[in-house]
């Protein structure tokens, strides 16, 4: 565990180029729905995670329902009661090692005894005590990377009881309530890529020679 005052922190946070925030729902009195705003602007790719939200979007960042295989996260933010961020975490453990942990970061509250515990005997890096907005403000700290909002991927199923399914391309900007058919996948070009979700690896598979993930999302929409 590392603590504020340890210059390390500041500069794995900034050379971080996303930030999952788990518990960041529609619900814009919840702290972890505020985090979105407060964070915007500095340069981060900011992912949402609330599995009853899944497929809306908070400014244009959807919200997705888990942390998917093949995604490698660098910074995971608990917005979690502590039992569910305790259940969190063992999922975490079972993804990644010991080099391709991410950074933990408990919110105030979401701290568990016997999590902390545990990621300290396994000398997994966490952050307890501190609220990485108010830990960002303070220090004045923007990603390295200056990253945009950018344009993501939606697919669900129609509603006319076809079978079939829809996939769009979604704004970078607007705010978007989750959809009222059932989803089957969302994310942003990144996650295009890198998940091993069965949709996103049936786009991939629909790419033409050198086609980027942009160009391929919106050809099939």
């Amino acid at each position: 565990m590392l603590r504020d005052a340890h210059p390390a922190i500041q500069g794995m946070v900034c050379r971080a180029s996303t930030i999952h925030i788990l518990g960041a729902g529609l619900k814009p009195e919840r702290p972890a729905h505020q985090a979105i705003h407060d964070l915007q602007g500095r340069g981060w790719r900011l992912v949402p995670i609330h599995p009853n939200d899944a497929g809306g979007a908070i400014l244009g960042r959807p919200i997705r329902a888990s942390i998917e295989d093949g995604i490698l996260p660098e910074v995971v933010v608990f917005f979690l009661a502590a039992e569910r961020a305790k259940q969190a975490v063992l999922e975490l453990i079972m993804k990644f090692d010991s080099q391709t942990m991410p950074l933990l970061w408990f919110q105030p509250g979401s701290e568990h005894e016997e999590v902390l515990e545990m990621l300290n005997e396994a000398g997994i890096l966490h952050i307890v005590d501190d609220c990485i907005v108010r830990f960002i403000q303070r220090h004045h700290l923007e990603s390295q990377h200056g990253l945009e909002p950018s344009p993501w991927c939606l697919q669900v199923s129609s509603d006319d009881g076809s079978g079939c399914s829809i996939w769009t391309v979604e704004s970078a900007s607007a705010s978007k309530r989750a959809p009222t058919t059932a989803l089957e996948w969302c994310g942003d070009f990144v996650d295009l890529e890198q998940s091993n979700h069965t949709v996103a690896r049936y786009v991939r598979s629909l790419a033409e020679p050198n086609e980027t993930m942009d160009n391929l999302a919106h050809r099939l929409s």
